[in-house]
C-alpha cells in the first residue's frame, strides 16, 4: 500500500502545482480582460467578481491538494485526513477529479494504509 500512498501524493501534488499555476494564469487573463470592458460597466463588474473569485477558489482547493500531497509523500498522519477531504472534493470535478478522487479515497481507506499511518503516529519527533 505504501506505493499507493506514494502515488497519491504525487497526484496531488503534481495536481495543486497545476492548479496554483492554472489560478494564476486565469487571474492575469481575466484582469487583462478587464481593461477592454471599462467603458461596460455591468461586464466590468462581472469580470471583477469572477477574476477574484474563480482564482481564490482554485487557489484554495489547489493548496489543499499540496499540502496534503506532500504530507503523504513524508508519511505525517494528518495528511491522510487531509487527502480524504481532498479526494472527497475532487469526486466532484467530473470526470478526472472523480476518478482521482475515487482512487484516492480507496487508497486512503484500506487497512495498510490505515496501518501504514497510525505506526507513525506513535513517534512523537515524527510530528
Amino acid at each position: 500500500m505504501k506505493k499507493h500512498v506514494t502515488a497519491v501524493g504525487a497526484i496531488y501534488t503534481g495536481f495543486g502545482v497545476l492548479g496554483l499555476i492554472a489560478s494564476a494564469i486565469v487571474f492575469a487573463a481575466l484582469n487583462f480582460a478587464k481593461g477592454f470592458v471599462v467603458d461596460d460597466e455591468v461586464a466590468y463588474t462581472v469580470l471583477k467578481v469572477i477574476s477574484l473569485g474563480v482564482p481564490i477558489f482554485v487557489a484554495f482547493f489547489s493548496t489543499l491538494g499540496l499540502v496534503g500531497g506532500i504530507g503523504l509523500l513524508m508519511l505525517r498522519p494528518w495528511a491522510r485526513y487531509l487527502a480524504i477531504i481532498a479526494a472527497a472534493l475532487s469526486c466532484l470535478i467530473i470526470p478526472i477529479g472523480t476518478l482521482i478522487g475515487v482512487y484516492s479515497l480507496w487508497v486512503l481507506f484500506q487497512n495498510g494504509t490505515i496501518k501504514i499511518f497510525e505506526n507513525k503516529m506513535q513517534f512523537v519527533g515524527d510530528l
